[in-house]
Formats: structure tokens, sequence, C-alpha cells
């Protein structure tokens, strides 16, 4: 990271530097954890590391099966090097079991089986608390085209489809997850992560959680539920360590 100082943007748990090729930029994993809307704030030590060998795992998985996005290569343990795209100003939710703000929006219990995969749209807004938008909000409000919404939309369906495999394989529950998108070159891209801090992971076994409602909900392990998702995808076992930005 020496030769690297410009960070162009900084978000929840990330933060992105320019390279010196206008079409790449490098992203640094933080500890830092929010949740909330950013009304709570904490640390999970050793999450950046967690995170970026998870994203690496995941991106790649998603390349070798057609899902277009931003991943390069890792760096080392915190930095990955990713195409530079511009962001879409929403986000896509995917789920496919109620959890969370779903669960008590269609009034039942966590962990009730959707009888299809539910699809939503948020807008990345804190102070709006990620309000929730259709298909016409977008398009009016010039965030995207319909075409670029269906893209999004079939690349959100693909991309349950893999990592529901993925996650079975290893006895983990899919429960819902949020995409981010980018425009790069005229294509649409998956980018921001694939993570813990963005998926809703359970045991299939317990039904614990594996994520980040550890944190939200003061669970306690959260580090450890993040290493064991990143060891049963990989193998590989991490020891704490601190943040170096």
């Amino acid at each position: 990271m020496s030769n690297i100082t410009t960070m162009i943007a900084e978000g929840r748990g990330k933060r992105l530097y320019a390279t010196e090729n206008p079409d790449e930029a490098v992203v640094y994993y933080r500890d830092e954890t929010f949740a909330f809307h950013g009304l709570k704030r904490g640390r999970i030590i050793g999450k950046g590391e967690i995170n970026n060998l998870i994203c690496e795992y995941m991106f790649t998985l998603l390349t070798e099966k057609g899902v277009p996005n931003h991943f390069i290569k890792r760096i080392d343990n915190r930095c990955s090097l990713v195409k530079r795209v511009e962001m879409i100003p929403f986000v896509v939710k995917v789920r496919n079991i109620a959890a969370g703000s779903l669960a008590r929006r269609m009034s039942v219990p966590d962990g009730t089986k959707l009888r299809n995969t539910v699809i939503e749209f948020n807008l990345k807004d804190d102070e709006l608390e990620d309000s929730m938008v259709n298909v016409t909000h977008i398009t009016a409000m010039q965030l995207a085209t319909p075409k670029e919404v269906r893209r999004m939309e079939q690349m959100s369906y693909l991309v349950n489809e893999i990592l529901s495999e993925c996650m079975r394989d290893i006895n983990i529950e899919l429960i819902d997850f949020r995409l981010e998108f980018g425009r790069y070159k005229g294509q649409i891209l998956l980018a921001d992560e694939v993570s813990p801090d963005t998926c809703r992971f359970w045991d299939a076994a317990t039904h614990e959680p594996m994520d980040l409602d550890r944190f939200r909900h003061d669970l306690g392990d959260v580090a450890e539920a993040y290493r064991d998702v990143l060891h049963r995808l990989t193998g590989n076992v991490l020891k704490n360590t601190e943040e170096e930005m």
C-alpha cells in the first residue's frame, strides 16, 4: 500500500484507492463495522483480512460461473485490485428466507421459507434509511435504464443460484444478501463485496447466524463466525490481527 495514497471513496467497511491505471483501483478491507444505517459502530479485529479472502473466493467462483464482476486479483491480506467502475446508487437485495426487516414487514417469524425468491431495490442512502424503491422510481430518478435494471436482476438470480449451491455444500444456508453493481466500459459488472458483511449466512444444522447479525444483535463471537465461513469455504484459518491503516 506504500505507493497508493489517494483515497477516492470510503464505505462502511472498505476504502477505495486510485492507482496509476485509471481503469483500476485498490480496495482496502477494514475492521471497522457498521449496523443500523451507521447508528451502531465497532471493530471486529481481523474482519478486513477475512472478508478480503472470502471475496477473492466468491468473485473467482462467480467469474468461473459466468458472472462478470470487478475483481482482478488479491494483492495481500487486506487489499485487492479491482476494475474502477461507476457505482450505481442502489442495491439489489435477494431474499430466499424471511429474516430481519422482511420478516417484520411480512409479520412472519425469522426463518420462514419463501415460496419464491424475493428481489428488492434499495437506495444507498443512510439518511433515508436505504429506502426501498421499485423500477419506476429508479427510471424516474434516472439511476439506471430499464435494460440495466433487467440485467442486474438477471445477474442477481444467477448469483443466487451459484452462491446457494456453494453454501449448501459447506452446510450453510444462504438466507439473503445484497449486491451492488457498477458500469465499466458500457458493461454492467457486479462490484462491492460478497461476504458475511453483505450476506445472511446461517449454520444449516443450528440455524445460528454466521454474519453481521452477530454484531447487530450482540450475539458475540463475531470474528469467530466470520472465520468459520472462511474456513469452510477455503480451509484457511486466520489468527487475530490488528488493522494496519
